[in-house]
């Protein structure tokens, strides 16, 4: 591993090519705070997969990706006047050490929990106006809803144990089959969100996160299929030439090595 000079070192070579490319590169010199934001947010996603594989090398690859827009956005700041990488760098500097006063202050903690409450107090007294003003709107409903709940958790707006939520999740459901039976689409489309939105409440009591189990059992499916594609194909057959009963045959083989 590399010491703290050398991580210096790093970062100064980083900053070095950051600004020899926006002098020298056509599509470097091009690029806007508005144009990068698409590419964010797909590396984003790209280390999203990444740590959901557990591969190490690809995630520190798509870090670096991401690191370097980082860096952009700076390089374009500092051109405009408006803020550098030290700036950058200072604020969140700042943000931690404010929000950790019982590491850098006097408040004492005995959990993560309270930890977590003290975060969503003191953004209040930072200025915000609500506990949910920080939720991006643009995030994906799954992920929107997980930190909404955690949020509002935050300061006390929660259920106390997990068999209540899961009650919750029942009536939900019940509700849900009710509107079914009445045919009427949008109620039927506003019970299904409500039943979504307390399955992903009973996930963060049981500890799972919702985006990662649902993403995990996309992957699980996208190999089962495929393996059910590549059983046919050896068997010289179209899947949709065979019957479900033949297609069952290869999907439960697939389970042997996809769970």
């Amino acid at each position: 591993m590399n010491n703290r000079e050398q991580q210096l070192k790093a970062f100064d070579r980083l900053l070095t090519i950051m600004d020899e490319l926006r002098l020298e590169c056509p599509w470097d010199k091009k690029q806007t705070i508005q144009t990068l934001r698409h590419l964010t947010i797909e590396e984003t996603y790209e280390l999203g997969d990444a740590i959901l594989d557990n591969d190490l090398e690809e995630v520190k690859k798509e870090l670096g990706d991401l690191l370097l827009h980082i860096f952009f956005y700076a390089k374009i700041g500092s051109e405009t006047k408006d803020f550098d990488i030290a700036d950058v760098a200072n604020e969140i500097c700042d943000k931690l050490i404010h929000r950790h006063p019982h590491i850098y202050g006097d408040v004492k903690v005995k959990d993560e929990e309270e930890v977590k409450k003290n975060w969503e107090k003191l953004k209040l007294k930072e200025g915000k106006t609500s506990v949910l003003e920080g939720v991006p709107k643009s995030l994906p409903a799954i992920v929107k809803a997980n930190r909404i709940q955690d949020k509002v958790a935050g300061i006390g707006f929660d259920w106390e144990h997990p068999e209540q939520v899961w009650e919750k999740v029942q009536e939900e459901l019940n509700e849900l089959n009710e509107e079914i039976k009445t045919g009427n689409t949008d109620k039927i489309e506003s019970e299904f969100g409500d039943v979504l939105f307390s399955m992903v409440n009973y996930a963060r009591f049981i500890k799972v996160n919702p985006e990662d189990a649902l993403e995990r059992t996309n992957k699980k499916f996208i190999q089962r299929f495929q393996f059910l594609e590549e059983a046919a194909k050896k068997e010289g057959k179209q899947l949709s030439d065979m019957s479900l009963t033949e297609m069952d045959v290869h999907w439960e083989n697939s389970k042997k090595f996809f769970k």
